[in-house]
């Protein structure tokens, strides 16, 4: 594969070969994302004004647009300096007034020369009972009138660029564009009704009226489909690179495994066991695993991590849990502890901590294939750590492993199946476009024993009331967390915020009581605060965000949230499934400063609705969009130009599986509709996928 194909080559030429656009322009263009013609083919119009000519102003209703034929008539300039000049017109049915600020007059004598016969399109508006038309858009003669079109696309803009500008670039960067081979299935293109790739793009740039401007018009929906097409090729073809490192098949023959279901005082989920069976299967198949395993908070991922560990044992392998933290990867040793030894199998932590010849002794007994099951932070894999037969790496996704560092995992050469969690529900479009290229197992009930979190919405203004009940339950030996508000600023002044609400309840509740947690404090600084509250030493944990992930401290069962119309509903209900995990009822209470907008009162509504993280994540990506949901800049999220995952979610399920299906047939896209895939993955830029193919 040496570059890209030469028919796409216009489209990545310089923006100056565009009419109208000079280095200036383009200086403005490239600042606004706009680089090159395919940047600006793929800016679609995001509104349109109905310019079609009218008989007269007053067939719309003012505010509107209206294009009319008009007669001149008498100018008025200004008497004074500031007012503005006034042309008086006619068309068919009325007079009105052309407007117009420091305008030069000699200027508009000669474009309005009175007596001869303009076509005008502009705002009419009406003012101290007559219509004007202030500095209209378009005056031409008549001649000229059939430059307007009828229904006038209006761009997206950004400063500098005008409507006019983009609309002339945009035609010119049309026809540049070539006649492209199809990569969209026939079959699935004949049943959309979708247009060929150069048709969707002139359709899409010359709406005829704002019907076409819908996500679900079929040109853009095509567009969109090319968009998300592209994407989740890539996505199947990482996919296919990780399969293709033969795995190990792990057999287990259930004597672990029901050694600890027989332990347990409690029955597992319908949706443990099922996620238990697909992982179960995964392992067993020669190719290598690569699943992904979604649960909310309090599902009940544990088990089920464990369940696939103890397969890998069973049939003779080892098995690792990577946790981000050491404090995460603490928390897993004590979940999985207990059910190690009912197992009867050996479980040790390895982190950065370990040295000398503790470590060394680690290291030796894991060499051996003495130690089953190893739980750590990144340390498990650095140079000197060998595995006797490692079968299936688990890796807590706290810290968003992006597709990259998964492929890398699958480029260590150790064929290991790779299990990777997540505690963030996901609406399904946007799990597709992050994690597409995994298979995905969901856990979406409860398990038994857990107590729900009384939800509460209580003003800032009731803070003494929140401390007085605070002293209380202290006083009853419960333990609470109390989050300070996101500064947006700086973490310094989120730093302030936290030490300020720290000394203010240590002063009500009394020394030693309350802990402090955040961003700025050193790493072992911030462990031994974390410590010492889980070992229940201290009541309160003031904290910013740092402690939504993860931490289990099933004594802890009031969390504050304070200023919570600032956080985003996903990270509400992340923190506030820090608590309800011990048998006390738990409550969260969200406090918020008056006036909330329309979207913060949404917001926390929602919360003290419900407990369902899916149904939440949902809410959130359609009241937010796909990008902030999970912070596109540091999750991997892929910037669409035109595909809308909120509106076209259906789209990415149907991408999935055509690239899946495309590649399962033609892995290394060599028929001729593999040939115009490779088309789309050039022009989209994907070159990550380029090289997978290459190296295939």
């Amino acid at each position: 594969m040496t570059g890209r194909p030469e028919i796409l080559f216009p489209l990545f030429g310089a923006m100056i070969a565009l009419d109208g656009v000079g280095p200036k322009t383009a200086q403005l263009l490239d600042a606004a994302g706009i680089s090159r013609p395919r940047d600006l083919l793929f800016t679609l119009p995001q509104g349109g004004v109905d310019r079609r000519r009218r008989a007269s102003i007053r067939e719309v209703v003012a505010p509107a647009t209206a294009t009319v034929e008009v007669l001149v008539g008498q100018h008025a300039p200004p008497r004074t300096k500031g007012r503005p000049y006034r042309v008086t017109v006619e068309d068919a049915e009325t007079a009105f007034q052309l407007v117009f600020f420091h305008a030069k007059a000699d200027y508009l004598r000669k474009i309005l020369p009175t007596g001869q016969r303009r076509v005008v399109s502009g705002k009419v508006e009406i003012f101290d009972a007559i219509a004007q038309m202030v500095h209209p858009d378009h005056i031409l003669t008549l001649d000229e009138a059939d430059q307007i079109p009828a229904y006038e696309p209006v761009y997206p803009l950004h400063a500098g660029i005008t409507q006019k500008t983009m609309y002339k670039a945009s035609r010119s960067a049309l026809s540049l564009a070539p006649e492209l081979p199809e990569w969209i299935d026939p079959a699935l293109k004949a049943r959309e009704g979708w247009p060929d790739w150069r048709a969707a793009l002139e359709q899409a740039h010359a709406p005829d009226s704002s019907v076409d401007l819908s996500p679900h018009d079929p040109a853009r929906q095509r567009l969109a489909y090319d968009e998300l097409m592209a994407h989740q090729l890539t996505l199947a073809l990482a996919r296919a690179t990780a399969r293709r490192g033969k795995g190990h098949p792990s057999i287990g023959d259930g004597r672990l495994r029901a050694r600890v279901l027989a332990e347990l005082p409690y029955r597992p989920t319908g949706a443990q066991l099922r996620a238990g069976d697909e992982i179960a299967a995964d392992l067993a198949a020669p190719q290598r695993m690569n699943r992904l395993l979604q649960g909310d908070v309090g599902s009940g991922k544990t088990l089920v991590a464990m369940m696939a560990l103890l397969i890998a044992v069973e049939s003779g392998g080892q098995g690792v849990m990577m946790a981000p933290t050491e404090i995460l990867a603490r928390q897993h040793l004590d979940g999985l502890k207990p059910l190690a030894e009912a197992a009867g199998v050996v479980l040790e932590l390895l982190t950065g901590r370990d040295k000398g010849a503790e470590r060394a002794a680690k290291l030796a007994a894991l060499a051996q294939g003495r130690i089953h099951i190893l739980v750590g932070t990144h340390a498990v894999f650095q140079k000197d750590v060998h595995f006797h037969d490692l079968r299936l790496a688990v890796i807590d996704e706290q810290h968003r492993f992006g597709v990259a560092q998964r492929m890398e995992l699958g480029a260590k050469g150790h064929a290991v199946d790779v299990l990777v969690m997540t505690a963030t529900p996901i609406p399904r479009s946007l799990a597709l476009a992050q994690y597409g290229d995994m298979d995905v197992s969901v856990l979406d009930e409860k398990p038994p024993g857990r107590t729900p979190v009384q939800t509460a919405l209580v003003s800032t203004a009731r803070m003494d009331e929140v401390v007085a009940k605070l002293r209380h339950a202290v006083a009853e030996g419960r333990q609470a967390y109390w989050v300070c508000p996101l500064v947006e600023e700086s973490e310094v002044s989120d730093m302030t915020a936290a030490e300020e609400r720290f000394k203010r309840l240590r002063a009500a509740l009394g020394e030693g009581v309350v802990g402090l947690v955040h961003g700025q404090l050193p790493p072992a600084e911030k462990d031994a605060a974390m410590a010492r509250f889980v070992a229940g030493k201290t009541a309160v944990l003031v904290a910013t965000t740092v402690i939504e992930v993860g931490v289990n401290v099933p004594n802890a069962s009031i969390m504050v949230i304070e200023r919570a119309e600032s956080f985003g509903l996903a990270q509400l209900h992340q923190l506030r499934g820090r608590v309800g995990r011990g048998s006390a009822a738990s409550t969260c209470l969200l406090m918020y400063q008056p006036p909330l907008t329309e979207s913060g009162r949404r917001r926390l509504e929602i919360l003290r609705e419900t407990e369902d993280g899916f149904v939440i994540a949902q809410e959130d990506l359609t009241m937010r969009g796909a990008g902030d949901v999970i912070g596109t800049a540091q999750s991997g999220l892929p910037r669409f130009r035109i595909a809308d995952l909120e509106r076209q979610a259906a789209l990415m399920e149907l991408a999935q599986s055509d690239a899946r299906t495309l590649l399962n047939n033609d892995p290394s896209l060599e028929t001729p509709r593999g040939q115009a895939a490779r088309t789309l993955l050039w022009l989209m830029e994907q070159d990550r996928a380029i090289r997978l193919i290459s190296v295939g």
